[in-house]
C-alpha cells in the first residue's frame, strides 16, 4: 500500500489505513477489521469474490478456537457489501445473514 504521491506506507501506516477502510463496511468495528487484516484483507475490495465461509474457517483455524458464528454472519455481510455496486440496505445488518437456524424465515444468500 502506498500514499497518493506513490510513497511506501510503514506497516504501521498500512494497517491502520486498511482498518479505517474496512470500517466502511456495516457492522465492522475495529475488532473485525483486525480480524480481516489478520487474514490478509487490506481493504473493502479484498473481499470481492472470497467464500466468507472459507474466511471464516481460517479465523477460526488462526485462534484456534470456535469463534462465535455471529462472526461468520459479519463476514457474510461484508462480502456481500464489498461484492455489490449498490447493496441493498435492508441486506447490510449482519443478523440478515443469520443461519436458518438462527433466522425462522431462513438465510439469505447473495
Amino acid at each position: 500500500m502506498t500514499e497518493s504521491g506513490g510513497i511506501p506506507l510503514s506497516r504501521f501506516e498500512a494497517k491502520r489505513a486498511a482498518l479505517i477502510d474496512l470500517q466502511r463496511i456495516p457492522g465492522v468495528g475495529p475488532s473485525i477489521a483486525n480480524d480481516l487484516w489478520e487474514l490478509g484483507i487490506e481493504r473493502v475490495g479484498d473481499l470481492r469474490g472470497r467464500d466468507p465461509e472459507d474466511l471464516f474457517d481460517e479465523h477460526c483455524a488462526v485462534r484456534e478456537v470456535s469463534v462465535d458464528a455471529c462472526v461468520r454472519y459479519v463476514f457474510r455481510c461484508a462480502v456481500y457489501f464489498a461484492s455489490e455496486a449498490e447493496p441493498d440496505p435492508a441486506l447490510l445488518r449482519w443478523w440478515t445473514w443469520k443461519d436458518r437456524e438462527a433466522r425462522p424465515e431462513g438465510p439469505l444468500t447473495a
